[in-house]
């Protein structure tokens, strides 16, 4: 089964997001200056929807 969060952490780098901290479990909390939200990523997304969700 194919790991998407490496590609979603790279999706959000060239679109300007950062990472802010570490969030609860195994959850990352990045900003997305687009949106001015930010944005909760899983640290283990193994499902291509999931991965599209964010």
């Amino acid at each position: 089964m194919a790991e998407y969060e490496k590609k979603v952490r790279e999706i959000l780098k060239q679109n300007g997001c950062c990472f802010e901290r570490h969030g609860k479990g195994d959850h990352d909390i990045w900003y997305s200056p687009i949106t001015d939200c930010h944005v909760a990523v899983d640290g283990k997304i193994k499902s291509r929807f999931t991965a599209n969700e964010v």
